[in-house]
């Protein structure tokens, strides 16, 4: 059974909320933030990301950053940037992309179901990463930014968003320099609040899309304060934490694809005979090639695209990880070829989400920064789910989910 629980949000004003709004702290280098917020005085980067108020050498891990942090809220609650929510609500976000438009419930989560196994996860935290963002959300107090949850359609759920949001006009409705719709409604009405959450009672698990390493946080100091106030009964704001409930029949991922620097010493037609023992390979010429099912994979080597498909022996299909395109490639091909065997750490590898398209691979590899790049076909929401309820994990970098949640349209308070 998940927990939903209404909370006083802190809002900024109508006014200046599309200013406020800004893309999550793990999307953007420092360089980007400081170019995204750039005259911009509103913008919630200046506590998410407040290394920009710093000389550029100053690294984002110092202690002066997070205090920064701290200062940089109390600034925009005492100028009225954001204001606190009169009560306890829950609120709907939709976004638009395109043709695509999904709706979520903003609510809290309970920690406790990190440690039971209702929040279930597809990916591992680093204990680093997980301490940036304990230290952000120590400085502040706050959930600064929400999480990003997915859980298996109710359509009973579904209709009472629909519902909701189709006869109230939102109270935030903006578009974003990236052509996102954004869309936001307070949930004041009682009985619509606890419909949803004896609704959500229902959802039996709560999946984390987006946001491991926030949400490890968010779990990490609620546990923290737990054991500074031992006589906790369980209702403070800090044994719950911020995120955005998307039904998952509404989120579509992205493909998430590769770029390597080198062939492992191989020439090229050596690294095309070895790919030709697990792969069967089709020469697609100059034009951008881009995959259009499960097992199929795009290579882009010197000037031309290949069609790559993966042999029976590849895969299996009664094991979730195993089945994945992600682990073909990693295995056959980035492992058993080119002998890049940790995804994590190894330099000669890098990340590109889908958002920015085939022709970024092109354009990485014709700069001889790269040798070869892959692209591959994106994992199912239905993947990802299976691969959860088995508490399994999924290789690094396989989902790219789009559109971003904005940060800043609410945020959770502590105490």
């Amino acid at each position: 059974m998940a927990i939903l629980k209404p909370f006083k949000g802190l809002r900024p004003p109508k006014s200046i909320v599309k200013y406020v709004a800004a893309k999550p702290y793990d999307v953007l280098s420092s360089k980007e933030a400081r170019e995204e917020a750039k005259d911009n005085q509103y913008s919630l980067l200046h506590i998410t990301k407040p290394e920009i108020d710093f000389p550029e050498e100053i690294d984002e891990h110092d202690p002066r950053v997070y205090e920064k942090a701290k200062e940089n809220f109390e600034k925009f609650l005492s100028n009225k940037w954001l204001i606190p929510d009169e009560e306890e609500y829950l609120y709907i976000y939709s976004q638009t992309m395109n043709d695509h438009t999904q709706y979520g419930i903003v609510g809290c989560s309970s920690i406790d179901e990190y440690f039971n196994g209702t929040i279930k996860r597809h990916e591992l935290t680093r204990k680093d990463k997980e301490e940036d963002r304990m230290n952000h959300v120590r400085a502040t107090n706050a959930n600064m930014e929400p999480v990003f949850f997915t859980f298996r359609t109710l359509e009973e759920i579904e209709a009472l968003i629909f519902e909701y949001a189709n006869n109230n006009e939102p109270e935030y409705d903006f578009v974003t320099d990236d052509k996102i719709g954004h869309r936001f409604w307070v949930i004041k009405n009682k009985n619509t609040i606890n419909k949803i959450v004896e609704l959500y009672k229902k959802v039996p698990y709560v999946y984390v899309a987006d946001g491991h390493h926030r949400t490890a946080a968010a779990v990490l100091v609620g546990k923290e304060k737990r054991e500074k106030n031992k006589n906790y009964n369980g209702t403070e704001e800090f044994n719950y934490f911020m995120a955005v409930h998307f039904p998952h029949t509404h989120l579509k991922i992205l493909d998430y694809n590769r770029v390597v620097k080198s062939l492992n010493n191989l020439s090229e037609s050596e690294f095309i005979e070895k790919i030709k023992e697990h792969f069967y390979i089709e020469d697609k010429g100059n034009e951008i090639f881009k995959p259009s099912r499960i097992r199929e994979f795009s290579m882009y080597l010197n000037n031309k695209w290949y069609k790559l498909t993966a042999k029976p022996h590849t895969y299996d299909n009664n094991d979730p990880i195993k089945s994945l395109d992600v682990t073909i490639l990693s295995e056959w091909i980035l492992n058993k070829i080119l002998d890049i065997k940790d995804l994590r750490t190894d330099k000669r590898i890098d990340f590109v989400g889908g958002i920015r398209g085939l022709g970024e691979l092109k354009k990485r590899v014709d700069s001889g920064e790269m040798k070869v790049a892959f692209a591959l076909y994106p994992v199912s929401m239905e993947q990802l789910l299976n691969v959860a309820d088995k508490d399994m994990i999924m290789p690094p970098k396989t989902t790219w989910f789009e559109p971003k949640l904005r940060s800043g349209l609410v945020i959770h308070l502590l105490d």
